[in-house]
């Protein structure tokens, strides 16, 4: 199984720097999420692909024409969160105010309900698993927010195998789409989305997908647009992380949706039985 899903934010949402941290420092940049919107939505309307869109609620509330356009192609829409922020960072309260208001955002613009999330940065740790909780409190039952190893900022990783798996706490659950690990030489790699998947050349993102029963994707609008600003204060490791291969990661997108069969979340959900998937119980 194979799922197509875009985080959108614009291309200066970017985590871990004091230079793009805030809403303040967010308009002092240009804005370039209506032309790089358009290229996804054009290229996956060429393809007859539908796909999952984590939509922040900042972009909903100053952009509410982008959601509609999204909206208007068929594609499903949930939450990316508001503000773009790490979630292990954030109180209970600074966690369900943004979720709240993000699902607002969205809901008000589409008139449909918001059922689907994924944390920034994937930035749910085991320390602040309460954040599930939450989630079902405000409505939702599908979640993309686990990074099932080690990583900058968090990772889950004693979450187990990389498949969908039904979290438990109390009576409550909600179904987990972990981001998608391929093992190598003793390695957890990661190869469907971000820096990752313009990193690494085309013939290895094939092979690894074709060994993969169940992948992930997380693309952003920013991964395809060749002629954003560079951030000057991004730390060396940063900036090549940010924009290495963005001139010709259009074009492997498009052969990603040539050689394989993809599906939205919301697919995706029905065509799992989950009477017989992974249940992990938080205390």
């Amino acid at each position: 199984m194979n799922i197509l899903t875009f985080d959108i934010e614009e291309w200066f949402h970017i985590l871990d720097n004091q230079s793009t941290k805030t809403e303040h420092e967010w308009n002092q940049y240009e804005s370039r999420i209506h032309e790089n919107i358009d290229r996804l939505l054009e290229l996956l309307e060429k393809n007859n692909q539908k796909a999952t869109f984590f939509c922040l609620g900042w972009i909903a509330k100053k952009y509410p024409e982008v959601i509609k356009r999204i909206d208007s192609f068929g594609h499903e829409i949930g939450t990316h969160s508001n503000m773009h922020q790490l979630v292990f960072e954030q109180s209970r309260k600074e966690f369900t105010d943004d979720l709240a208001q993000s699902i607002k955002s969205i809901e008000d613009i589409i008139g449909k309900k918001v059922r689907a999330y994924r944390a920034p940065g994937f930035s749910v740790k085991e320390e602040n698993r309460w954040v599930f909780e939450l989630m079902s409190e405000y409505g939702i039952t599908l979640d993309c927010s686990i990074f099932p190893a080690k990583r900058t900022h968090g990772g889950f990783e004693n979450f187990g195998e990389a498949q969908p798996s039904i979290i438990e706490f109390g009576d409550k659950k909600i179904k987990e789409f972990p981001i998608n690990i391929y093992k190598t030489v003793g390695r957890d790699l990661v190869f469907s989305g971000g820096g990752y998947f313009r990193l690494l050349p085309y013939w290895m993102i094939k092979r690894m997908m074709r060994r993969s029963d169940y992948v992930m994707t997380y693309f952003h609008p920013r991964d395809f647009d060749a002629n954003q600003p560079i951030i000057k204060e991004l730390s060396s490791f940063r900036r090549f992380k940010s924009y290495v291969g963005i001139s010709q990661a259009l074009k492997k997108l498009e052969r990603l949706l040539n050689d394989f069969e993809f599906v939205d979340l919301d697919t995706a959900d029905k065509q799992i039985d989950w009477s017989s998937a992974k249940k992990i119980v938080l205390a």
